[in-house]
């Protein structure tokens, strides 16, 4: 397994809207017409829409749901439960959050760092970390999915809504249904994340659901926190025919 400390870089992106703080030209120093007058309360008029505009766009922008404190529950089952053999995931549907998704398969970029799906083709996909186990093996399998982008919502954007109990179904290369149950879900900074608690190995068939959360730093484009949805095996459904 890789150095689980080099995936923590995984970012969303908000819409950021933005106009020069000075926004209304300087009274003029000398006597100007009733025409001039007129234009310029006009220009003042125009400036103070767009930035009402803005300003509405900007306060009707929908954040995402964060992980409530009742939510955090357990990281993982107190015993080893059910497991599948090896086959590689196909889709995720989460019924809870409304998300059903194709899976991609994604690995690491040149500089160590984890890929994430593209922001311009790929928003609405879910990937799963191809080095990681398989959804149901013994260990711990990744599946990471945006937040959001520069148009809006990405299909984990209500991943923090999710509460234990909640079930997590991956259909596998075999045809097989994993259903795995959500045990906890929780919001960590990323300046201390807990790697080893998320990524480690696991006695049992773990699934971690990642995406990005907390609040937005509009300086650098990214989010400060990470949130994250542990989940096990509890079951699974055969290949239909």
């Amino acid at each position: 397994m890789a150095d689980a400390k080099k995936w923590r870089t995984i970012a969303g992106f908000r819409v950021v809207a933005s106009w020069p703080q000075d926004g209304v030209a300087p009274p003029p120093s000398t006597p100007v017409s009733l025409r001039a007058h007129l234009a310029g309360w006009a220009g003042v008029l125009l400036v103070l829409g767009g930035v009402v505009t803005l300003g509405v766009a900007i306060a009707a922008q929908v954040h995402a749901p964060q992980p409530s404190p009742g939510a955090a529950g357990a990281t993982g089952p107190s015993a080893r439960g059910p497991w599948l053999p090896r086959s590689l995931p196909v889709s995720v549907a989460i019924p809870a959050i409304g998300v059903d998704s194709r899976l991609l398969d994604l690995g690491l970029n040149s500089d160590g760092t984890i890929q994430v799906p593209s922001l311009q083709t790929s928003p609405d996909q879910a990937a799963w970390y191809k080095y990681s186990a398989t959804p149901g093996q013994i260990g711990t399998s990744v599946i990471e999915g945006h937040v959001d982008t520069y148009q809006g919502p990405a299909v984990f954007f209500r991943l923090g809504a999710l509460q234990p109990g909640d079930n997590i179904d991956v259909t596998l290369a075999d045809g097989v249904t994993a259903i795995f149950r959500v045990t906890g879900v929780r919001e960590y900074p990323k300046s201390n994340f807990p790697s080893e608690t998320i990524y480690g190995a696991t006695h049992y068939a773990a699934l971690r659901l990642i995406t990005c959360g907390g609040v937005f730093d509009y300086a650098t484009g990214h989010y400060l926190s990470s949130i994250v949805v542990f989940a096990s095996l509890v079951s699974s459904r055969p290949a239909t025919a």
